[in-house]
């Protein structure tokens, strides 16, 4: 099958806003408002489609703190004919109290939705960006659901959800982990976490007086990885302190809040050795990496106790791509995009290689950056290349 692009307007598309509410029963809450605190988890999705045209399939979206349903890659798929429902969880646009066990039984509902509600016969998830891990982690424990409680102990009946595994997984300039993300970001020159100025010189990557500079010698990266570890172990140590106190109190405190001070050092993003592919050196997909550093936006920088064991602790997240493509079966297409300033394209190819399934494919948009920002053909070949593989087994409507 070949794919071209359709000339898609705005007004030439429904949107459709869709609200969604299920019960869930816990012992305090986590997020902000009326979601969860009546017993009901509230949520909401748009769901874009061509007008005047139908479909048996859809393409579900989610990404663990932001809504899709503005970016590229789920339009280019409308403009292309299909029909695209971008879900949004519980934590949509705060993740600072993200429980990644939690996102699983929220995107199992909109799939749900999606089958006995809105009548879709057929579901492709696409994981693109964040979103890649979560689109694994929701495919491995719906094809094979183990998992009970969250990483702190909390109880989460993933069996009990019945979740509805997709027919196909798009993982499309995605990531291993948040968790690995930010481990290989962390700035490993903080000394103190209560004092982002306490830092040590030489690894600071942006101190002017520094003198290791790119290209970074390998026992430099050694050096710098290792302290990367390091550095989260302390926190995640700090972590599970701090909650065993409140479990042994037995009081009403359940839960705190806390800051994690500069998270954007990787040193892929000042040396295009590191890691190498097509993207512009000193740029990550949040601007500036220096200033993203020491700003409030981040990768982690504001958690909860238990979001920082589920969604950013190396060594408790099971949020993990590379470990739950292992026991996949589903059709699963990887899509890197060659100049991508967002997922490392290591991480693209471990989960690639991992993946159990005895139907995949590992595609290549040469040139493409995370958002194809300023490239709608390189956008609409990594959308068509999806539809061509979906097609080549009966996913799309003939």
């Amino acid at each position: 099958m070949t794919t071209t692009a359709g000339n898609v307007r705005d007004e030439d598309v429904e949107t459709q806003w869709i609200p969604l509410s299920y019960p869930e029963q816990r012992t305090f809450n986590e997020t902000y408002g009326f979601s969860g605190s009546q017993g009901l988890v509230h949520l909401e999705a748009v769901l874009l489609r061509p007008r005047d045209r139908p479909s048996r399939t859809v393409f579900v979206f989610m990404h663990p703190s932001t809504s899709m349903d503005v970016l590229p890659v789920p339009r280019s798929l409308v403009a292309l004919g299909c029909h695209v429902l971008c879900a949004r969880n519980r934590y949509f646009r705060n993740d600072s109290a993200l429980i990644f066990e939690k996102v699983l039984l929220d995107l199992g509902a909109w799939v749900r939705h999606a089958r006995e509600v809105l009548g879709y016969e057929r579901v492709v998830l696409v994981g693109w960006s964040g979103g890649g891990p979560l689109a694994v982690f929701y495919q491995s424990q719906a094809e094979r659901p183990t998992l009970t409680d969250t990483p702190h102990g909390d109880p989460v009946d993933i069996p009990g959800a019945r979740l509805i595994p997709a027919d196909a997984v798009v993982f499309q300039a995605g990531s291993v982990s948040r968790a690995r993300i930010l481990l290989e970001a962390l700035d490993p020159s903080v000394r103190d976490e209560s004092d982002p100025d306490a830092r040590d010189p030489r690894l600071d990557l942006y101190d002017p007086a520094n003198r290791v500079r790119p290209p970074y010698a390998p026992d430099f990266l050694a050096e710098y990885r290792a302290a990367q570890l390091a550095r989260m172990q302390r926190i995640t140590a700090s972590v599970k302190d701090v909650l065993a106190t409140l479990d042994r109190r037995g009081g009403k405190e359940m839960e705190r809040g806390f800051v994690v001070h500069r998270t954007m050092a990787d040193p892929r993003y000042i040396d295009p050795a590191v890691d190498p592919n097509d993207r512009r050196p000193y740029w990550c997909l949040s601007g500036d990496p220096e200033t993203v550093n020491g700003g409030p936006v981040g990768f982690g920088r504001f958690s909860t106790l238990r979001s920082w064991l589920s969604q950013w602790s190396i060594e408790d997240s099971r949020a993990d791509a590379a470990a739950c493509a292992a026991t996949l079966t589903a059709p699963f297409l990887a899509i890197e995009n060659s100049a991508d300033d967002g997922a490392p394209p290591s991480h693209m190819r471990e989960v690639f290689a991992a993946c159990a399934s005895p139907d995949k494919r590992y595609e290549v948009i040469p040139g493409a950056n995370h958002y194809y920002a300023g490239q709608p053909e390189l956008l609409q070949r990594a959308s068509a290349t999806a539809l061509d593989f979906l097609a080549a087994r009966g996913l799309l409507d003939s």
